[in-house]
């Protein structure tokens, strides 16, 4: 486990820093909690001054994918996705016989025209490599086999009918796979739903967001997905049959009984196709997108989030809620007893009237630009209890790309680190590392221990 610490320093500027890895032998919330202890513990800080909770895009577009990936078949799907771009990738030969084909296809739908043309439009894409740690990696991924679809079978019939191609076998089994009804179903289903999510996907991972509209965009996305479940299988299996249709794929009866592929036809329930891909595939998969967001995004954490928005300066302090910001403070009992809270009360009337009149703080655009001004103006000794909310305020937003790069960091260093020593014996990389590697000025390279 890779852990990052968030603050912010005299300045009011937001810093993070990579502390180090701790060994963790599971993940559940009690041993991650064990090894936090005892690395904060070995670094002389303390425990009782840590604060705040973690809303990081990338994990929560991950969740959901891993979540869906909890049905065998979906797992099946992403794996088979992910071997179909691994191997089509995996030489400039292959990439370009699919640039080639791609250009093939265009050429014939203009032809006769059965595509729309215009500035902008059938612009040359790539096979997009899923990635559990790149925000709507997967999204990218699914749309680009969508797109592709007919230049990727192409190019796996090229690999197959060449004997001197490496991967025939895999190359002839993914053939297979992807021109199946079931793919195609699993390929819509879940393009259609991390579609959904991939808005609030890129949302949670802006620095100094909005955090109003990424909440309203949470409930967006719960709604749009409980309409998609309760209205839109038939327009999604419509959609699917068409695709089927134009590239020769066959589309079961949906009447007929479902049959199991890889099990036992004698313990199989009796089913439908209809009933096996209405409940067991679609309803099932959203109902644990659902269930995920919820618990992403509990009613107490909503709140606390919603009440932290009421410190934007964006449009000149329009946010501002004096009930709402009291409620965030009571959050943090620790720091807001009830005299505290009282005196933040007070503090609030005179401290709008200050920020709405003060043409400084009138084109501020975060909290983070919030509280380098008030240090710099020396308003943050004036209003210490709104300076010590927005502190707080600080280190609880998403995380932002900085600890992204942390981990890129790490990965940087330890092939480094392994290449220089396969060299020369040498005790130490930092010497190496100049200029520092980017973005990660925070990463001391002798606390990395492999």
């Amino acid at each position: 486990m890779a852990v990052v610490l968030r603050y912010v320093n005299k300045k009011g500027q937001v810093i993070e820093r990579f502390v180090g890895v701790q060994y963790v032998s599971n993940t559940t919330s009690s041993k991650l909690k064990e090894a936090i202890e005892q690395l904060i513990s070995s670094t002389n800080l303390s425990m009782s001054r840590l604060r705040g909770q973690g809303y990081d895009g990338a994990s929560n577009m991950r969740a959901l994918v891993a979540v869906a990936k909890g049905n065998e078949n979906i797992a099946t799907f992403f794996t088979t996705a992910s071997s179909v771009v691994n191997i089509i990738g995996a030489s400039c030969k292959r990439r370009d016989a699919l640039r080639e084909q791609q250009q093939k296809d265009i050429m014939k739908a203009l032809e006769i025209d059965d595509l729309e043309t215009g500035q902008g439009l059938n612009q040359e894409t790539t096979l997009k490599r899923p990635c559990d740690t790149r925000w709507n990696s997967h999204y990218d991924t699914l749309l680009s086999i969508n797109t592709m679809f007919h230049p990727v079978v192409k190019v796996l019939e090229w690999i197959v009918d060449d004997v001197n191609q490496d991967n025939l076998g895999e190359a002839n089994r993914l053939l297979k796979e992807i021109q199946t009804f079931d793919f195609v179903f699993h390929l819509y289903l879940m393009r259609f739903i991390l579609g959904i999510t991939n808005d609030l996907s890129k949302a949670l991972q802006k620095k100094d967001q909005d955090i109003v509209n990424a909440m309203i965009l949470v409930q967006r996305c719960k709604q749009k997905l409980q309409s998609m479940r309760d209205d839109d299988f038939d327009d999604l299996l419509g959609k699917v049959s068409i695709f089927c249709g134009n590239n020769d794929i066959d589309v079961p009866n949906m009447d007929d009984l479902f049959v199991p592929q890889g099990r036992s036809r004698r313990k199989a329930q009796k089913i439908t196709n209809r009933h096996y891909y209405h409940v067991d595939l679609f309803l099932t998969i959203i109902d644990k997108q659902l269930v995920e967001l919820n618990n992403c995004f509990t009613e107490v954490n909503t709140e606390l989030l919603l009440c932290m928005a009421c410190l934007s300066p964006f449009y000149n302090f329009t946010a501002f809620d004096k009930q709402q910001i009291l409620r965030f403070a009571q959050f943090y009992p620790q720091e807001f007893n009830d005299r505290d809270l009282m005196k933040l009360e007070d503090q609030l009337g005179l401290y709008i009237v200050d920020m709405q009149s003060s043409t400084e703080f009138s084109s501020l655009k975060g909290i983070t630009n919030l509280a380098e001004k008030l240090v710099n103006t020396g308003r943050s000794r004036i209003y210490n209890y709104v300076y010590l909310l927005l502190t707080l305020a600080l280190v609880l937003p998403v995380a932002t790309t900085s600890v992204e790069r942390a981990f890129s960091a790490m990965n940087i260093v330890k092939t480094s680190l392994r290449e220089l020593l396969a060299f020369e014996n040498c005790t130490s990389v930092e010497k190496f590392l100049d200029p520092p590697l980017a973005g990660s000025s925070s990463c001391h390279v002798g606390s990395l221990h492999y």
